[in-house]
């Protein structure tokens, strides 16, 4: 199980006088995940979504806060935790002279995957995510779609326990994107722990169990997305943020 307990990450800026500020980026949130569970992390653009998913990853350390994977934290099990999760960030860059197949032989490589198993583990990934016709093409040519495909493969060559995904659909087309998503539902049927973060509120409630609604760095809902559009008397979850928010505001 993950549980995130009171996650706080405070930066500074410079306002509009110039001057030095403080502000939380994130504040006070809590969640839990559990085997089998897909939760989203959902909200607008500079929510707090990707603070909170690298916080959560082991990239940024929190201001103040903890994050638990069975029992163990970063202090004392960074490697340990490191070698149980996959992260992909909305901006990943990868080796774009290596071709697919070179990148996730080096990837089995970081991760100490058995000689004997990767090949297997690689024919594997690219069948599930329909990589053959480019499996051996350089990366570089690769469309937007077939990149975040490569992406997808490489956090999956360790088999890790734990997904931590933002944006992984972002910018693709709907026949990409449906790969993706059936991808992320098969791995929840193998007992994964999957936080997926998005903008994309129909995308959210077709394939999250729950869903942690953020905005301005704090959560504002959590539930399912069920109880979610109950509790607001809305019918998706898009009109349940707005009910939630008050409303759009020039601001936003």
């Amino acid at each position: 199980m993950l549980k995130v307990k009171k996650l706080k990450k405070k930066f500074i800026r410079m306002n509009s006088k110039k001057q030095k500020e403080e502000f939380y980026a994130d504040y006070d949130i809590s969640f839990s995940a559990k085997e089998g569970e897909i939760v989203g992390i959902l909200g607008p653009n500079g929510a707090g979504k990707t603070t909170l998913l690298r916080m959560i990853a082991g990239i940024l350390e929190p201001t103040e806060g903890t994050v638990d994977f069975d029992g163990l934290n970063y202090k004392e099990n960074e490697i340990e935790i490191k070698k149980r999760i996959a992260y992909l960030s909305g901006n990943t860059k990868i080796y774009n002279t290596l071709s697919t197949y070179e990148l996730l032989n080096m990837c089995c490589d970081f991760y100490d995957v058995p000689m004997k198993e990767r090949e297997a583990r690689i024919r594997e990934i690219s069948k599930t995510l329909r990589m053959d016709s480019f499996l051996h093409n350089k990366i570089e040519k690769l469309s937007t779609g077939q990149t975040q495909k490569v992406n997808i493969a490489r956090c999956m060559v360790h088999n890790p326990k734990y997904y931590i995904l933002d944006e992984a659909t972002s910018g693709l087309d709907i026949i990409s994107s449906q790969i993706i998503l059936n991808f992320i539902k098969n791995e929840k049927e193998k007992g994964k722990i999957i936080l997926y973060s998005t903008h994309y509120m129909e995308e959210a409630e077709n394939i999250c169990d729950n869903v942690v609604m953020v905005n301005r760095g704090v959560v504002i809902k959590e539930g399912t997305p069920e109880n979610i559009k109950k509790d607001t008397k809305t019918t998706n979850l898009r009109d349940a943020f707005f009910a939630l928010i008050g409303g759009v505001r020039d601001e936003e």
